[in-house]
């Protein structure tokens, strides 16, 4: 990847990113890839879909140059960091974490997702035993 301007953009397009679909005898892999389109393979994709699918990271690339601009070299240090950190708090293993302290600094903190409209995956099973889920994640069972 390389860097144009200010924004990390793939000078090649969305046409770089090719997925192998055929399986070990040269053949298209129906099961794992579905269906074979001529249509597909003919037409390339819209140029919108490449920049709408980088549109998160274009935006991030241009905020870190403008804070490295404005502010000096530490804010974009500092935001990646407090990032990465608040992205590891987690609640005990049966609860969903809510993850507010990493929306708040992404910005994401004013948003209203459908699944909190909608209520998302009601999936909590109080039958676990979260020592042994919290020694798995703290990978403390393989000795």
């Amino acid at each position: 990847m390389e860097t144009i301007g200010a924004v990390g953009v793939d000078p090649k397009g969305p046409s770089s990113v090719v997925e192998k679909s055929t399986g070990a005898y040269g053949v298209h892999d129906t099961l794992r890839y579905g269906f074979a389109s001529a249509k597909t393979d003919i037409i390339p994709p819209h140029p919108l879909e490449h920049a709408q699918a980088t549109f998160e990271l274009n935006r991030e690339a241009v905020q870190f140059q403008t804070l490295r601009h404005t502010q000096g070299l530490h804010a974009p240090l500092k935001l990646q960091m407090e990032r990465k950190l608040t992205s590891k708090i987690q609640r005990l293993p049966p609860f969903e974490s809510s993850m507010i302290a990493f929306d708040t600094l992404t910005g994401n903190d004013s948003c209203l997702p459908l699944t909190d409209v909608l209520g998302g995956e009601c999936d909590i099973s109080l039958n676990v035993d979260t020592h042994v889920i919290m020694e798995r994640r703290l990978k403390f069972d393989k000795f």
